[in-house]
């Protein structure tokens, strides 16, 4: 939803520029973990409710996570609360990692297999492979999808690599049919 973006964005900037690059990795922790619990439909109707006060949605909601928030985090969560925008969460917390990564010059890929990378051995030479060719560091994560047939096919940010055996299948039958 274009419009959570909007109003996501700077909320995630003036994060990023009060933690600093520095202390961003423990940070994104943090906020992953606020967006978790505020993702939760009964908290965003409690917190909807009007005679909920900004104080007693803040108290809840830190209760509820799982992990120790910073100074700069509760002020976020303070900020977000008070302005009625708790639904936005989840993607500041996503703006705020893709920062964070941004910064680091890292990037996120998802790892679509048919079968499981269970060897850690194999997924580092995957990981290895994918970074020479993306030219950047990469944070991978594997997910199966049997559909697939065979191979693997890589998302990182907008680009997609795809080596499926159904991706040629794919290929084969539109130059057949074409």
């Amino acid at each position: 939803m274009a419009e959570l973006a909007t109003i996501a964005r700077p909320y995630a900037d003036a994060l990023f520029k009060a933690v600093g690059p520095a202390d961003a990795n423990a940070v994104a922790e943090q906020v992953s973990e606020l967006a978790q619990v505020a993702g939760n439909a009964q908290l965003l109707q409690f917190a909807d409710n009007p005679n909920a006060q900004s104080q007693q949605v803040l108290e809840l909601i830190t209760s509820a996570v799982k992990v120790t928030l910073g100074d700069a985090v509760k002020n976020l969560l303070r900020t977000v609360i008070e302005n009625g925008r708790l639904v936005a969460l989840p993607e500041i917390a996503q703006q705020f990692h893709a920062r964070v990564n941004s910064a680091s010059g890292v990037s996120d890929a998802v790892i679509y297999s048919a079968f499981p990378i269970d060897d850690a051995a194999q997924l580092a030479d995957v990981v290895a492979t994918l970074e020479r060719r993306f030219g950047r560091k990469l944070n991978a994560s594997v997910s199966i999808e049997p559909e697939l047939i065979g191979g693997i096919r890589v998302v990182v940010g907008d680009e997609v690599l795809d080596t499926s055996v159904k991706a040629r299948l794919e290929q084969m039958r539109v130059a057949l049919t074409a």
